[in-house]
């Protein structure tokens, strides 16, 4: 009895490369555990992407409770502070039926503000986003750099004058706010998980094993459906700055559909972002989340029984 109640106030935290069998690892955790898989994993929240951010089947789903998994729309420009309103609340529900919360995905950024808090930046009006991304359209973005150099010189600093998504957000929080972002960073949310609460892991594969994986697994999704997949979320006109329409593949494979390039160039391209977004995630997560355990996927197993017994 006594391991089962230590579990109550625990969470085993599942991160690693895309591709690398985080999902399939948290699953086999649940069945052993009589655990809930959670998801913290930024593209598989919307429900109009299941094949393309290789998303749990549904059979997969019926066979353990999953949580955040494709509940919001890919209309809407869903952020790690709306995400951890959501966590927060299935974390509790998962501790008071007794079962073990099991969070995974590869958005360190989810991670982060499970284990170390948020900023508290506040909810962007509408009205102001869209204001900033028309003159973003009509001036472009060295315009808005400069903008923001005069308004917030230290985030302007930091970013590259060309990355149009940043500078926008940058520019959207000194309008609605009239305070720069760095403000607003010093004044965080505490985090769900204090230290004491959590063991973590990175699953960390060999690099040519899993590049290998990430290059197949884009040709299995392309088999089962991605480019109708994505075909359908083209034809309903979103932002293309909206977080889905940039999920890995879909920005690549809407080109195909355009008739822009052919359905061959779109797969090699949208293999090699996948490989480097891949190479992103073991430098973030070295570099900013040093207390996840970093694993080997054959020694994960024992790893994780060893951590909640």
């Amino acid at each position: 009895m006594q391991a089962h109640s230590g579990l109550l106030d625990r969470a085993v935290l599942i991160a690693g490369p895309t591709a690398s069998g985080k999902s399939a690892l948290a699953l086999e955790l649940a069945q052993k555990t009589g655990g809930v898989v959670i998801n913290a994993d930024s593209m598989q929240v919307y429900r109009d992407l299941r094949i393309i951010t290789a998303r749990p089947t549904a059979e997969e789903e019926a066979q353990v409770p999953h949580r955040l998994y494709g509940h919001v729309d890919a209309g809407v420009n869903f952020s790690a502070g709306a995400w951890v309103g959501d966590a927060a609340k299935a974390l509790g529900e998962v501790r008071a039926q007794g079962r073990l919360p099991i969070f995974v995905g590869g958005s360190g950024l989810y991670f982060k503000a499970l284990t170390q808090g948020l900023s508290a930046v506040p909810p962007i009006p509408a009205a102001v986003r869209e204001s900033v991304r028309a003159r973003l359209e009509r001036d472009g973005v060295e315009a808005l750099h400069a903008e923001l150099a005069q308004r917030d010189p230290l985030s302007a600093a930091r970013l590259k004058p060309r990355d149009r998504t940043r500078i926008a957000r940058a520019l959207e929080v000194v309008e609605a706010t009239g305070r720069p972002l760095p403000d607003w960073h010093r004044e965080g949310l505490p985090p769900l998980l204090p230290p004491d609460e959590f063991r973590a892991l990175f699953l960390a594969p060999e690099r040519e094993t899993l590049y290998a994986r990430i290059d197949a697994r884009f040709d299995v999704m392309l088999d089962s459906g991605a480019l109708e997949e994505v075909g359908a979320l083209a034809a309903r006109g979103l932002d293309p700055l909206l977080p889905a329409m940039k999920a890995h593949g879909v920005p690549v494979l809407i080109r195909h559909l355009k008739g822009e390039i052919s359905l061959e160039e779109a797969a090699e391209i949208g293999r090699a972002d996948t490989r480097h977004y891949a190479k992103r995630q073991f430098t973030w997560f070295r570099h900013q989340l040093p207390e996840f355990a970093w694993i080997r996927p054959e020694a994960a197993r024992d790893w994780l029984l060893a951590a909640i017994s």
